[in-house]
């Protein structure tokens, strides 16, 4: 697969067209395309950028071997069929007889959120945490999930209308880890399924 097959599906996964992407990106649509048809490479910085964006490796994207592909599945849902945690018993129907953490995901703040966070809060005695905050606003209907099945790990986002699984390339095993723009803690123990 090349460089430019990868762009175009990982942005179609993330369920962007070519026009929103050049918009995040601040690129020409133009660009987008010349991309995704291998007529052109983005640069060292839209790449950075890119695998920010669509919660690719730069790895992946430069990697022309087949074993770096991991696709992102995702499939409709319906809450009104459970009751409490709706989201937990999806992925734990999803994945039966696997071990399933919860994850407590934050945003990753840049440097220029850090400084507007302190200047927000010396001008206006406001509390520290307004950039963070905004950014959990975003993810407000999110869970994040990270599931352990038959020597394969997957990450999992549940929102209020889909879920969205994908496999790990490099299984985590630490109790903090960053993909993307977000940081991700595992909660202390597995979810446990009160059917088993």
């Amino acid at each position: 697969m090349t460089i430019g097959e990868k762009i175009k599906e990982a942005r179609k996964s993330a369920g962007l067209t070519q026009e929103q992407i050049a918009e995040k990106l601040m690129v020409s649509r133009q660009a987008i395309t010349k991309w995704e048809s291998d007529k052109g490479i983005p640069d060292v910085d839209n790449l950075k950028a890119i695998s920010s964006l669509l919660n690719v490796s730069i790895d992946y994207l430069l990697d022309n071997g087949q074993n770096m592909y991991t696709p992102v599945i995702r499939e409709a849902i319906d809450l009104s069929k459970y009751e409490k945690n709706a989201k937990t018993q999806i992925v734990m129907e999803k994945y039966p007889e696997a071990e399933v953490w919860s994850l407590i995901a934050k945003p990753k703040l840049t440097k220029g959120e850090i400084v507007i966070d302190n200047v927000l809060g010396f001008i206006f005695d406001a509390p520290f945490g307004m950039p963070e905050l905004a950014n959990e606003l975003k993810n407000v209907n999110k869970s994040f999930f990270l599931v352990n099945k038959d020597s394969k790990q997957y990450f999992v986002m549940v929102t209020n209308e889909f879920i969205e699984s994908r496999e790990m390339i490099k299984p985590v095993t630490e109790k903090k880890f960053e993909i993307g723009k977000m940081k991700f803690t595992k909660c202390s123990y597995p979810v446990k399924d009160k059917n088993r």
